[in-house]
């Protein structure tokens, strides 16, 4: 018996980063997802998560200052990460923000809620 893989989907709220979110969520059907927007993030959210997938529509967005603060004292390694956004200077600065917990980041998904190509980004990501 297999068990599902949990997934941790953090945004900031955006509704264009949420479209993008639900199409993820969606996608992930065969693992157990939670969305959860970054201001009710807390650190515990992390611990089930074997994958966690990082979404902004503007860089340095208030509601991620305890994600960026935690994420700068964690060691994530074995983790699978995503990051997405509809903004370059957003998928930079997501980038920057998983850099120190050292997750397994993969390649960033830029501005699309098509089914299609989240599933083929999601692939990349997940392995």
């Amino acid at each position: 018996m297999s068990s599902k893989k949990n997934v941790l989907i953090i945004t900031d709220g955006a509704k264009s980063i949420d479209l993008i979110a639900q199409s993820i969520k969606k996608s992930l059907a065969d693992c157990k997802v939670k969305l959860c927007p970054a201001e009710k993030f807390a650190g515990t959210d992390l611990l089930p998560a074997q994958a966690f997938i990082l979404g902004c529509e503007k860089p340095h967005p208030d509601s991620f200052a305890y994600l960026k603060e935690m994420l700068s004292h964690i060691n994530l390694a074995s983790r699978k990460c995503g990051i997405f956004s509809t903004n370059e200077k957003a998928l930079k600065y997501l980038g920057g923000l998983v850099k120190d917990c050292e997750a397994d980041l993969g390649d960033p998904l830029l501005s699309s809620d098509e089914k299609p190509a989240v599933k083929k980004w999601l692939k990349g990501v997940m392995g």
